[in-house]
C-alpha cells in the first residue's frame, strides 16, 4: 500500500505544490489538507509547507497555530504522527509548542534568499534516517523570520539530548542561536526546520542538487517499514 502523506495549505502558503511534488518523487502520495479541514484524512504523516500564512500577522505562525486542522495534528503528532515543518510549518510547530523555541526577525532584519550549507546532526529521527550524522548538505533556504531562539536552559537540553537536527555552516543567516537551523521532539517524530528541502529534489531546480530529497524517502522507509 502506497503510503500517504499530507501537506497542509494555508492561506498566504506558498510552497504546498511543491511538497507535493517532493513526495511524489520520494514515491509516496502526497494528500492535500486544508486549514480547515477537521480530520487529517487518514494520512500517515503530515508536511507543514513553507510561505506566509495568514500574511504573518502578529507573528509567523501565530494565526495558523489555531487552524481547525491543528486540533487532530497536534492529537496525533503526540501520539506518534511524523510532521515535519518547513520554514514556516517550523514557526507553526513552534507556536503549537510541538517543538521548543521561537523565531524572530532575522538579525539583519532583511528577507533572506540563498543556498544554505548545512551538517546533519542527528540522522535518527523519522524525516532524516537517510542522512548519516555530520553530513554536509546544501539547501535552499528563503525566510524573514527565521532566527530560532530559546532559553539556554532549552538550548543546553537541546545539545544534551541531540535534539539539535540540522546547524548551519560558514554562515548564519539570520542570527539563530547557536547556528541551529532545525530541531527535533523527543520522541523523532516531529522535525522542524527553516531551510526548504522540498526545493532541493532534483538537479534542475533550486541548488541543482538533490540533498533535500532524503527527507521525504527517509519518512517513506519508516512508513513502508513499519
Amino acid at each position: 500500500m502506497t503510503a500517504r502523506i499530507g501537506v497542509v495549505t494555508f492561506p498566504g502558503s506558498l510552497d504546498d505544490r511543491d511538497t507535493q511534488r517532493a513526495i511524489r518523487l520520494a514515491g509516496a502520495e502526497p494528500v492535500a489538507l486544508w486549514h480547515k479541514d477537521k480530520d487529517l484524512k487518514q494520512v500517515d504523516a503530515v508536511v507543514l509547507c513553507g510561505g506566509f500564512s495568514y500574511g504573518d500577522y502578529l507573528r509567523a505562525g501565530a494565526i495558523a497555530r489555531f487552524s481547525p486542522v491543528m486540533e487532530p495534528l497536534l492529537e496525533q503528532a503526540k501520539a506518534g504522527l511524523p510532521v515535519l515543518g518547513i520554514c514556516n510549518g517550523f514557526q507553526i510547530l513552534t507556536e503549537a509548542h510541538l517543538l521548543p523555541g521561537t523565531m524572530l526577525r532575522n538579525d539583519h532584519l532583511h528577507f533572506i534568499c540563498r543556498d544554505q550549507k548545512l551538517r546533519v546532526e542527528n540522522a535518527e529521527t523519522a524525516w532524516t534516517t537517510d542522512y548519516t550524522a555530520g553530513q554536509e548538505i546544501h539547501i535552499p533556504l528563503k525566510n524573514n523570520d527565521g532566527q530560532y531562539v530559546a532559553d539556554e536552559r532549552t538550548l543546553d537540553e537541546l545539545e544534551a539530548e541531540g535534539r539539535v537536527a540540522f546547524r548551519y555552516l560558514d554562515f548564519n543567516p539570520n542570527g539563530s542561536q547557536r547556528d541551529i537551523a532545525g530541531v527535533t521532539n523527543a520522541a523523532g517524530n516531529v522535525v522542524g526546520l527553516m531551510p526548504h528541502p522540498e526545493h532541493a529534489v532534483e538537479p534542475l531546480i533550486g541548488t541543482g542538487r538533490t540533498d533535500g530529497l532524503p527527507f521525504f524517502t527517509s519518512i517513506l522507509k519508516k512508513l513502508v517499514n513499519a
